[in-house]
């Protein structure tokens, strides 16, 4: 016979480990609150900046023969890892249309601020484009993406698809750990977009993302393959949340909010790190722990 509470007992350790989760991450209305939303807006534009800056001029420099192909598809997923490090609790750091897409269709980001990321995304890539055509002019087309010269457009365009559904099953996988505000998933995200430039780029050039690849088209007037840096990554994307779906249900759980959407609010993380540390103490009893040891909650007892 089991003794009276023990099955109270038992879900104790599940409970805490919610309430240190909603602790650390929050609730839904930290995501849907609009008084920052310039700040990740503009952590958006600046990351998006700083992405196509050394992904279209390693294209220029490649291009000019100042640096060899392995350097300038290496230098993006480098710098992707730097930037989810250094401001992807700020707002997520897609730095991706297609990125902000998917986080929307998983629930992990609120479809109302999708159109916000991506006019700054594009943005950002435009100004990125803009700085480079007053340092190197305009040559090699900027850095635009195109099929290698022995592939179709066709051909470009499935690897687009395939290479943007590894890409964003990494970063929506990832998420649902809570490590795309961490040191893993930077790891995980940038390194994948490297080793995809690795092998790939000869054939479509890897974008995965229709900001990177609209910054030089722009700019430089180049608009003949884009349709392919859009097509491509957009079905790619969808694929990956189709696999998520497949590969972990549903999203939309406080964890991958807080990945997709960034942590703003004013002294959170000090607030949840001292109370999470007066439970570790026992200080402090995490609310649904102390409920389930009143009489009520255990049920009748034997005389």
């Amino acid at each position: 016979m089991n003794e009276p509470g023990a099955q109270a007992r038992a879900d104790e350790p599940i409970s805490r480990a919610d309430h240190l989760l909603m602790l650390e991450f929050g609730d839904r209305a930290d995501w849907d609150d609009r008084r920052l939303e310039w700040r990740r807006l503009f952590s958006e534009l600046l990351g998006t900046f700083l992405l196509v800056m050394a992904a279209a001029g390693g294209g220029i420099l490649v291009g000019k023969g100042q640096i060899a192909l392995g350097a300038a598809v290496v230098a993006p997923g480098l710098t992707v890892l730097a930037i989810i490090l250094f401001m992807g609790a700020v707002s997520g750091a897609h730095l991706n249309p297609v990125v902000s897409l998917a986080f929307a269709l998983r629930g992990d980001f609120p479809w109302l601020r999708v159109p916000g990321y991506i006019i700054v995304q594009l943005a950002g890539a435009t100004l990125a484009c803009l700085f480079l055509l007053a340092v190197f002019g305009n040559v090699e087309h900027l850095g635009a993406t195109m099929p290698g010269a022995d592939y179709a457009n066709w051909q470009a365009l499935l690897m687009e698809i395939a290479l943007t559904a590894g890409l964003v099953s990494v970063i929506l996988g990832t998420a649902s750990a809570a490590q795309n505000v961490g040191p893993i998933a930077a790891l995980g995200v940038g390194s994948y977009i490297a080793l995809a430039g690795l092998w790939a780029a000869p054939v479509s050039g890897v974008s995965m993302n229709p900001a990177r690849s609209f910054g030089p088209a722009l700019v430089s007037g180049e608009f003949a393959h884009y349709w392919v840096y859009v097509v491509g990554p957009l079905a790619g994307a969808a694929i990956a949340v189709g696999f998520a779906f497949v590969l972990r249900g549903a999203g939309g759980t406080a964890i991958s909010r807080a990945a997709g959407s960034g942590l703003l609010d004013p002294g959170l993380f000090e607030r949840r790190a001292h109370l999470a540390a007066e439970i570790d103490r026992g200080k402090a009893i995490p609310p649904g722990i102390a409920d389930r040891g009143r009489p009520s909650d255990q049920g009748p007892t034997s005389g």
